[in-house]
């Protein structure tokens, strides 16, 4: 082999670490102590070890799984959801999880799209298994968690395999071993494929930027879907042999969160902006001892600054902010605690979502690829160890993803003199109003300080005399009845008014991806059911 600068290099091995090694190590060193908790059951890590053991010589087997086939998971967080990522590892299969909260529909599309070999679906889901096997007749099986007539029961497998043991797939580092799919807000979800070496450096990553010091005697509550950013959380506490502990309930129980946070002494978390809004404001927070927690972890969309500081007066300096896509795995900006700030001083950088990660490069780019001067908007692109492989068979999509090495995220934003990253937003959220560009986040951000709004999303919509105008899509608070011609006359002032909204209408509830984000293509497409996209309104911005 022969560098680029002519030298001549003798091919070294691209051997890794098989990830399903994590649960190996940590069930070595801790064989009797908590591994997971789910309700009233726990696991062991030696018991958990035995069961994904015992599934990984299943599927090879019973089933015929080899290297590289694919495996969908469509299953609510549980114990076997959490395994059958492990048995997949082991076998150098790729663990292609659906947020349990799709379609039968969207479920049958990941089962098509990503060629899956077999199926584990959670018994409460027969419609998903029904339409993922009549998109897909090639699937060979499907596994049921729990007693279902569409498979086999998942733990009726363990028991039979249980005490059997098949080799540790040796894998390079580019091997799949994760599809994640994208949220599809834009379009259908793309498969990201995650490969072994690459997950090996996020999870190391993780470690080091989001949760220092995590040891076995920690304990992280799972409050978001495993399939995805959860999943990789959790993921990292298996290096650590810090134990997991799954919500009883399918649903969100705020409540009960704060009483497990409470009992295990829970002392991370991974969450979403919306989970932790929900965390913050409930009585409950104020009932419970979370003198535990040391590192509640927000990422998967922006922190309006309104709830940031609520969060921080109310759990104290122990929030910690990532910015990364799936196709990143989270790993291109970190806010520490120590950078939350509740004052919005210069020094204290207000409205960044931190520093570049270990080990990663950011560059803010113009159009044409160039990077951009410091303080200057353009596009977010990324490259080192975190970056994906590609998306799966989908050359026309990989081919718009990158740009002379570089990913790029689809994120508007730009990085200060000392390096703090801001998004302005999704290149695909920005309006041009007049001439002029439109970032509806920082729209938001204004109508968030309003006492009476809850929540707000921030549209461009086609106006025939400036090209496009913003619509302001707001939840009011408890209690409270805001008028939209005065909420306007209120943000008049405080931005210049060629970005003020046209219009303001109020709704019950925001409209919310499966992943618990406001999603501004729900949101479109909802105001096209309610007629409310071009309905004339008297709330008028001005030029």
């Amino acid at each position: 082999m022969t560098n680029r600068k002519g030298l001549v290099i003798e091919p070294m091995s691209k051997r890794v670490m098989n990830l399903s090694g994590f649960l190996d190590q940590s069930a070595r060193r801790f064989p009797n102590e908590i591994a997971l908790v789910w309700g009233e059951k726990s696991w062991s890590w030696s018991h958990l070890q035995r069961r994904v053991s015992a599934m990984a010589a299943a599927l090879q087997k019973q089933f015929g799984i080899v290297m590289g086939d694919r495996i969908v998971v469509q299953s609510q967080n549980c114990n076997q959801m959490f395994e059958s990522m492990f048995a997949c590892f082991k076998l150098g299969a790729v663990w292609v999880p659906a947020n349990f909260r799709q379609t039968p529909g969207e479920v049958a599309y990941l089962v098509k799209t990503s060629g899956a070999k077999g199926m584990i679906c959670g018994h409460l889901f027969p419609d998903h298994a029904a339409a993922s096997r009549e998109a897909c007749p090639e699937l060979e099986f499907i596994i049921a968690i729990g007693k279902a007539e569409f498979g086999e029961d998942y733990d009726d497998i363990i028991d039979r395999f249980v005490g059997e043991t098949v080799p540790v797939a040796a894998v390079e580092h580019d091997d799949p071993c994760w599809f994640f799919f994208t949220s599809g807000t834009t379009g259908r979800p793309k498969a990201a494929v995650l490969t072994h070496g690459q997950m090996g450096f996020v999870v190391t990553n993780h470690l080091c930027d989001l949760m220092p010091d995590t040891t076995h005697k920690d304990a992280s509550l799972v409050v978001a879907p495993l399939s995805h950013g959860a999943g990789i959380h959790q993921l990292t506490q298996v290096a650590r042999g810090a134990k997991t502990i799954l919500l009883p309930t399918e649903k969100l129980d705020v409540g009960e969160a704060w009483r497990l946070i409470e009992q295990w002494r829970v002392s991370n978390m991974f969450t979403v902006p919306t989970i932790l809004k929900m965390l913050t404001e409930h009585p409950a927070v104020h009932l419970r001892d979370h003198s535990s927690l040391r590192y509640v972890v927000y990422a998967g969309a922006p922190m309006y600054r309104a709830d940031q500081i609520h969060a921080l007066k109310t759990l104290g300096s122990v929030i910690v902010q990532y910015f990364g896509l799936g196709e990143v795995t989270g790993n291109i900006t970190v806010l520490p605690p120590a950078e939350h700030h509740l004052e919005d001083k210069d020094d204290a950088h207000p409205g960044t979502c931190g520093y570049v990660r270990t080990g990663m490069q950011i560059s803010i780019q113009d159009d044409a690829g160039n990077e951009v001067p410091a303080g200057t908007t353009g596009e977010i692109c990324v490259i080192g160890p975190a970056v994906f492989a590609g998306y799966y068979n989908n050359p026309e999509a990989n081919a718009k993803a990158f740009r002379y090495g570089w990913f790029r995220t689809g994120d508007l934003g730009h990085m200060d003199e000392a390096g703090f990253v801001f998004i302005t937003g999704r290149a695909s959220d920005m309006y041009i109003s007049g001439g002029s560009n439109v970032y509806p986040r920082e729209i938001e951000e204004k109508l968030l300080t309003h006492p009476d709004i809850n929540e707000v999303a921030v549209l461009g919509i086609p106006d025939p005399v400036w090209g496009e105008v913003g619509l302001a899509v707001c939840v009011a608070r408890a209690d409270r009845s805001p008028d939209g011609k005065e909420i306007i006359a209120w943000l008049d002032g405080k931005l210049a008014r060629y970005k003020l909204p046209k219009r303001v209408v109020f709704w019950p509830e925001m409209p919310k991806s499966a992943y618990g984000k406001i999603a501004k293509k729900l949101i479109r497409e909802e105001l096209i059911k309610r007629n409310e996209l071009d309905e004339p309104d008297s709330n008028s911005g001005a030029h």
